[in-house]
């Protein structure tokens, strides 16, 4: 997962740094942030780790006293969005602060010191609760993953996905739809990343599911975190969705 998200990380890094001043001002398509201004999300998103780790370490007990209860990695994506606003102050306030490559650089310098020897399971003090790290780093695979889909999409670009960054947010969001409708009548498929059963109703046991949703990672990422609706992925096939319980519409997106 460390591999997964520094190598993620340095592509951004490398995208960005082509990038003329031109383009790092046209608009992001996340509501008035420009290109400078993603890019500075990105760089806060990843030093975010080194913040928490270079902070004294403490026990569990420790760790959720300070920051409030811990976070399951799956329920993860449905408390983001009450921060939603502390996070977009901080992120005009750091764009307009330094260069956006001095920002990218300064975190992927620290945070691949701070990473060398330290331990997956221990706890950081998130802004959302307490967290271990390993699940921590988890949630920066979808923070990169998404918000490079986000420069492909603005500018046209074609920054490429790292395999395992990519599964590990596939798979994260796909759970975190199992948490919001726990059931086993409905099946969602997306390969080669995920298979989760959800929605109440009849459990599935053997043969083919009587409701079933198939996407493909991509697809499944812009559903759970609003870059697309339900109906526009059906309507160009982009999902397949066959049986009286396979419409998700009412569940996404997962996080804003």
């Amino acid at each position: 997962m460390r591999a997964a998200v520094l190598a993620q990380f340095a592509r951004v890094r490398e995208a960005i740094g082509a990038l003329t001043a031109e383009q790092l001002a046209l608009p992001s398509g996340l509501g008035a942030w420009t290109v400078r201004e993603l890019a500075a999300h990105l760089s806060m998103g990843i030093e975010s780790v080194s913040r928490y780790l270079e902070e004294p370490e403490r026990s569990q007990a420790a760790t959720v006293a300070a920051a409030g209860p811990v976070v399951v990695l799956a329920e993860w994506p449905f408390v983001t969005a009450r921060y939603a606003g502390d996070i977009a102050e901080d992120v005009t306030a750091l764009a307009v602060s330094a260069p956006p490559m001095e920002l990218l650089d300064r975190a992927a310098h620290r945070i691949a010191g701070f990473l060398s020897d330290a331990d997956d399971g221990r706890p950081l003090p998130t802004r959302v609760g307490a967290m271990s790290l390993g699940d921590y780093l988890v949630t920066r695979t979808v923070e990169l993953i998404v918000h490079t889909d986000d420069l492909n999409r603005a500018l046209g670009l074609s920054i490429p996905f790292e395999r395992q960054a990519l599964a590990a947010c596939t798979r994260l969001l796909a759970d975190a739809l199992a948490v919001k409708a726990p059931g086993g009548s409905t099946e969602v498929r997306i390969p080669p990343y995920a298979v989760v059963q959800c929605v109440a109703g009849p459990r599935h046991t053997r043969g083919t599911p009587p409701n079933v949703v198939e996407t493909d990672p991509l697809t499944w990422i812009r559903l759970a975190t609003g870059r697309t609706s339900w109906d526009d992925a059906v309507a160009e096939a982009r999902v397949s969705a066959s049986g009286e319980r396979a419409d998700l519409s009412a569940l996404l997106p997962l996080m804003g």
